[in-house]
């Protein structure tokens, strides 16, 4: 057949054209048509010398036209061969080519040999660069893509075509929005036009995207991707490499939220707060919506029951909108849902429940009918339902729900959503056990504080208390005001050292001593170095006993005894911060007292001390956890109680709450008491005080004395009883001492009668027996009194009795006090 014969150059964009090779043109009769100018250079041989010749003629020698019937053959079945083959170069010599060929027609011709080769090294080494190319591309697991300079694809792979859900043939031409959704489009285009215009590789940056043609699947890809030139410079475009790693992923965030349940919940030994911790772990990075719904008894520290069927409180809501807030149940709701709907078949069966599609879900339609309609309007799609159970125990359920998120729930979720129930299940039984231990303790504490402060005439009483923050405990903090007779009072504050059931009781203890002493009239140094040798033996006791509870290692406290007929003040401290003293001018002072180690050091003496109050005067007695907050020493807590006390006309109650505001942090870490005292003065006319001569006439004189002063206050009722108690007292004050005595008579809501002498003998009230003559004198005043004792002063002692009063005095207010 007659074919035309050509000479032709090798084009840069020829596919089929290698760098420093040479081209020839077979037809199907085997004559050279086609001669390229580097075939030319590369054997010699002219066009004119091979053109329209059989090539065994002029290229082959006769030896090896076995190999090339051979080649032919190999052409004739396959198409195409690649391989060796030895040819003569225009001076003889033989020489090895690599070469390839493959069939091509044209259509004025029939079929013929398109022809490539070169050194066999060199055409070795590209067809071996071909064929790794195209290996990756057909067999590569991990996605592949050629993209031109405008981002338009060129070629993908299989991997690629199974990604995109399109066909590989009809990729060439597409861009990455064409099966990408949206804003993932977007952001890998932007990254590989940013590898184009710098040539900065990206490598393995993962991206989350949603493909068209499974919009409700969100998937996340690793991207790789450099930018392709050839050796002159030339931008060629991109290849990208594409990799499925979202099951990776997911098992990477699955892990780091079970981290994050870890550090997140169970912060601190609270149930709400901890439900509210789990809520939030779980929102957004697992579920839209959380809801956990505890057990009634669950939220009051109880232990609770195992009905299927109980109450239980809407305990935490976490949710990515506000929508949720007209679609669940308000915080503090109390439910209980009908039988079949998932949270009581999860309760019932104490295993999860998962509902993938929530509409068709069992017993979901057995709900109020209005709450779920409007759950159905917000879109939620997908549930999982989770039991709370800990130490065999069900606590309540943890609800989990998708609407924003298109894809359902899965095992993978529930499998997570499991292992947050168990984690948090754990951490809310130990907050409700220790809920219930906090307030039984609390309940301890409550009871052993005064649960009201008696009003006295002495003084105007305010005062605070704050329990700790429940992770420290109860502590050992307490205040007292204690009335003592001759209208004194006893203003007390102590802090037992440690927390807890233990501290609790120690400070009832010590509470109780301080009024067992405080009733014996004794001066604030003895009553701290009695209660000092309380604490010493309780903590020999614990020691003997070898029990494991803290023990009491010491105590402080501040003891102070006002008397408002002379106005003075007497303090004692042990280890305690010193009062607060607010003259009625405003100046505040913080007197320096004897310090005093704290209780239970043992064998170190107490000192006390003496202050003159004017009337109005602000006493304000505190405990350590006032002053040292978290973040402030000692002396910055004393400034501040300064200034909080420094406007002497607020109210008590009003200078309490400024003192809260200023030194009271929300979660204190230690117990805090605050006791305020404004010290009253007796007016003179409600005192009236005589000496009298140790003579026998001193009976008679006191009991004349204490009628006409008795008329003068217009209490003739009590005159008849009175004179019996001055006559009883003085006359054994006269028979039992050698110095002059001191009657007393204090009117105020009571008629007090003090009869004081230089002897430190004690009377004893005893029974005489029918033949005795004496001895009935203290058994007639105790039954002529409400009250009556004695006090030991340092020249001496006093004995007092208390008469109540049958009615109000003429014109009189019962606090007739100086300026009222």
């Amino acid at each position: 057949m007659d074919t035309p014969v050509t000479t032709f150059s090798e084009a840069p964009d020829d596919p089929f054209a290698v760098r420093r090779s040479a081209s020839a043109v077979l037809d199907d009769n085997g004559r050279v048509v086609g001669w390229s100018e580097r075939a030319e250079a590369l054997l010699g041989y002219a066009p004119e010398d091979v053109l329209g010749r059989p090539v065994r003629e002029v290229l082959l020698d006769p030896r090896d036209e076995d190999v090339v019937m051979a080649a032919v053959a190999a052409c004739v079945s396959a198409g195409g061969w690649f391989g060796i083959i030895p040819v003569r170069d225009r001076g003889g010599t033989r020489v090895e080519l690599g070469c390839r060929v493959r069939a091509v027609v044209r259509a004025d011709s029939g079929i013929e040999w398109f022809l490539v080769g070169g050194p066999a090294e060199q055409v070795i080494q590209w067809e071996t660069d071909r064929s790794v190319l195209d290996g990756m591309f057909r067999r590569s697991p991990i996605g592949l893509a050629v993209l031109a300079p405008d981002l338009s694809l060129l070629r993908v792979n299989r991997a690629i075509a199974r990604f995109g859900g399109i066909p590989a043939a009809y990729y060439r031409g597409l861009r990455i929005g064409d099966f990408v959704i949206g804003r993932d489009a977007d952001t890998v285009e932007a990254r590989l036009r940013r590898v184009l215009e710098t040539g900065q590789p990206l490598i393995f940056t993962e991206q989350p995207c949603r493909l068209r043609h499974d919009p409700d699947r969100e998937l996340v890809v690793s991207v790789s991707a450099f930018r392709m030139q050839d050796p002159a410079g030339r931008i060629l475009g991109v290849t990208q490499m594409v990799e499925d790693v979202t099951d990776r992923y997911r098992a990477r965030r699955r892990l780091a939220l079970l981290n994050d349940v870890g550090a997140r919940i169970g912060t601190t030994l609270d149930v709400e707060r901890t439900a509210r911790e789990l809520a939030e772990v779980a929102v957004p990075d697992l579920a839209d919506c959380v809801s956990v719904d505890l057990l009634e008894p669950v939220t009051r520290g109880e232990e609770p029951g195992q009905e299927t069927w109980a109450p239980m409180v809407r305990t935490a809501v976490r949710s990515i909108s506000p929508e949720a807030s007209r679609v669940m149940h308000p915080l503090g709701h109390t439910m209980r849902p009908p039988p079949g709907a998932p949270q009581t078949r999860c309760l019932t069966e104490r295993r999860p429940v998962l509902e993938p599609v929530l509409e068709f879900a069992p017993g979901w339609s057995s709900l109020d009918p209005d709450k779920v309609e409007r759950v159905q309007d917000l879109g939620v799609h997908s549930l999982i339902v989770v039991p709370l159970v800990a130490r065999g125990l069900v606590l309540g359920v943890v609800s989990l729900w998708r609407w924003r998120r298109p894809e359902p729930f899965e095992e993978d979720d529930l499998t997570l959503a499991e292992e947050f129930a168990a984690r948090a299940a754990v951490c809310i039984d130990n907050a409700r056990r220790y809920t219930q231990q906090h307030q039984a303790a609390l309940a301890l504490q409550r009871s052993l504080l005064p649960s009201e402060v008696p009003e006295h005439p002495a003084v105007e009483i305010d005062h605070r208390y704050l329990p700790a923050d429940a992770t420290a405990g109860v502590g050992g903090d307490w205040f007292d005001v204690i009335p003592l007779s001759g209208l004194r009072v006893a203003l007390v504050v102590g802090d037992v050292v440690g927390h807890g059931i233990h501290a609790a009781a120690t400070m009832g203890r010590l509470r109780t001593a301080v009024h067992t002493l405080a009733n014996l009239d004794l001066p604030p140094d003895e009553v701290l170095s009695h209660l000092d040798d309380l604490v010493d033996r309780l903590a020999a006791e614990q020691e003997a006993t070898g029990e494991r509870a803290p023990q009491v290692v010491g105590a402080t406290c501040l003891y102070a005894v006002y008397d408002p007929v002379s106005g003075r003040c007497a303090l004692a401290r042990a280890g305690h911060p010193p009062p607060a003293v607010v003259t009625p001018d405003g100046r505040v002072d913080f007197p320096d007292l004897p310090a005093g180690p704290p209780l239970g050091l043992g064998g170190l003496p107490f000192e006390a001390a003496e202050l003159e109050l004017p009337e109005g005067s602000l006493l304000a007695l505190y405990t350590d956890g006032l002053l040292a907050g978290r973040c402030r020493d000692i002396d910055e807590g004393l400034e501040l109680l300064r200034r909080a006390l420094s406007d002497p006309a607020r109210s008590l109650e009003d200078t309490c709450k400024a003192v809260e505001d200023a030194l009271l942090p929300d979660c204190p870490g230690d117990d805090i008491a605050l006791l305020t005292a404004r010290t009253r003065c007796l007016a003179a006319h409600q005192v009236a005080t005589w000496e009298l001569p140790a003579e026998p006439t001193a009976a008679a004189e006191g009991r004349t004395l204490a009628v006409a002063q008795l008329n003068d206050w217009g209490l003739e009722e009590v005159a008849f009883t009175t004179e019996l108690i001055v006559s009883e007292l003085i006359t054994n004050a006269y028979r039992y001492s050698s110095g002059p005595v001191t009657l007393r008579l204090i009117r105020d809501r009571h008629l007090i009668c003090e009869v004081s002498d230089p002897s430190s003998t004690s009377p004893h009230l005893r029974h005489a027996a029918t033949t005795d003559e004496g001895g009935r004198g203290l058994f007639l005043i105790a039954q002529l009194t409400e009250r009556w004792g004695t006090r030991y002063v340092r020249n001496g002692k006093t004995i007092w009795t208390e008469q109540p009063l049958p009615s109000m005095p003429r014109g009189v207010s019962p606090n007739s006090f100086c300026g009222k």
